[in-house]
């Protein structure tokens, strides 16, 4: 029999979080999260702080039992339940495991309060599966160092205290207090890789390596420790070439690294962009097909929900969605904002130059989208200039054109977004003036 589980593991896990406002514990109702449960609902200290809840992902029949049993139990433990149900039905393409457990981390990082702390009750076996799950899908460091004992999440922290414990112990744990559990059926469709492997392959290498949960747990700590380093040189050389204000790349400083510390970059790019990890083929594609592309060219590689694009020394990774339009409107009267497009604004405020306030209020205001062709004066400049030419100059991409919207005042063009006014709209009166500028709107 392994060493007897004890709240010891749960202490050890609380030592640095001093006094936590709220204790939030996912619980399935399967053996490991009861487990988890009965240990810390034997804590008198933490007990009133508690609450046990269970995410409903509407994916079984049996969920309305289930979801009652829980309560049930977490009610006989003396300690709060709740139920989140959540919709976690894949789309045609969707991994069934991934989307429910993005439903269910998302669903509960919406409970987490500042402070606050949610367990869940992985085990030593679940991060031996985690690891060779990552191992098969040829995963770098990051996805090898598994699942980590503490991480931020939401505006709290989510612990897993029985990260190291061994499966069995968990199960002697069980045994002793006679717990009652629930057994998902779901759990023996080996048609899940996860379940593929508790099922089929972990007993085998069990059989041949009966430690290697452990072994290969610790493999993983070494790969955390690596990772941990690796991240530390990437925003050395991320840092300095990140242009903060559009979140772009200079790709006149990112060539003159190596093709591996380029690859580096580009991954602490797309963390701090919050997207999805890409793989090892489509960051080298981003190498070869659009920094190596020639200057004057405009290469674009697509990924999941979002492009790589570049322009001049700018690398861009854009948000793929349809594009805002916008919609000729007259801007209201003694109005200083205006919405033009679904998601952006224009304001007007009091100004030392711009237009005259006067000339503003007598005039009939139109705002529209570029059609082509238009031509402005520009304040200090001899004659009339292609629109397309002074965003050229400017060095706005051709892509964010589009959204950038004109002011007509009695039909004629007078504001270019925040940009330029027109020379024969142009004044200079302290305090009688306005200029313009943009503001992305709330979603």
């Amino acid at each position: 029999m392994a060493e007897l589980l004890s709240s010891r593991s749960i202490e050890s896990a609380l030592t640095q979080y001093h006094n936590p406002p709220h204790i939030y514990i996912g619980y399935s109702g399967g053996i490991d999260s009861h487990v988890l449960l009965h240990l810390c609902a034997s804590m008198a200290h933490l007990k009133e702080k508690i609450t046990a809840v269970y995410v409903h992902h509407g994916l079984q029949l049996e969920a309305d039992d289930w979801a009652e049993h829980c309560k049930k139990t977490a009610t006989g433990l003396g300690v709060d339940f709740k139920v989140i149900r959540v919709d976690a039905i894949a789309s045609q393409g969707e991994s069934p495991e991934e989307v429910a457990r993005n439903a269910r981390y998302t669903a509960l990082r919406i409970l987490i309060e500042t402070d606050d702390l949610l367990l869940v009750a992985q085990h030593r076996e679940d991060q031996l599966e985690t690891v060779l799950l990552q191992l098969f899908r040829g995963s770098g460091l990051s996805g090898l160092s598994a699942m980590p004992a503490f991480m931020n999440f939401g505006k709290g922290v989510l612990l897993r205290p029985l990260l190291d414990t061994p499966k069995i112990a968990v199960e002697d744990y069980a045994k002793l207090h006679a717990l009652s559990w629930i057994e998902d059926p779901s759990n023996q469709n080996n048609n899940f890789n996860r379940n593929f492997l508790r099922n089929a392959i972990v007993p085998l290498l069990k059989q041949r390596w009966p430690a290697c949960d452990k072994t290969v747990a610790r493999s993983a700590g070494h790969c955390a420790e690596a990772q941990l380093l690796l991240s530390e040189q990437a925003k050395k050389l991320f840092l300095p070439i990140l242009n903060g204000l559009d979140e772009t790349l200079s790709i006149s400083q990112l060539i003159e690294y190596s093709l591996t510390q380029q690859r580096l970059v580009i991954r602490e790019w797309f963390q701090m962009l919050n997207l999805k990890m890409p793989s090892q083929a489509f960051i080298e594609r981003v190498q070869s097909d659009v920094i190596s592309a020639r200057p004057d060219s405009d290469p674009l590689l697509s990924g999941k929900g979002y492009c790589i694009r570049r322009y001049r020394d700018k690398l861009y990774c854009l948000k793929v969605g349809e594009a805002e339009k916008i919609v000729a409107s007259t801007w209201p009267k003694m109005q200083i904002s205006f919405s033009f497009s679904a998601g952006q604004a224009l304001y007007f405020m009091p100004s030392s130059a711009g237009i005259c306030y006067d000339k503003w209020q007598k005039s009939t205001v139109v705002v529209k989208a570029r059609s082509g062709g238009e031509r402005i004066s520009l304040p200090g400049r001899k004659g009339h200039h292609d629109l397309k030419q002074l965003f050229q100059e400017a060095g706005i991409a051709p892509w964010e054109r589009a959204g950038i919207p004109l002011i007509y005042l009695d039909d004629k063009l007078a504001v270019v977004g925040n940009l330029w006014i027109s020379a024969d709209f142009y004044s200079e009166k302290e305090q009688c003036c306005i200029s313009f500028f943009l503001r992305k709107e709330a979603s």
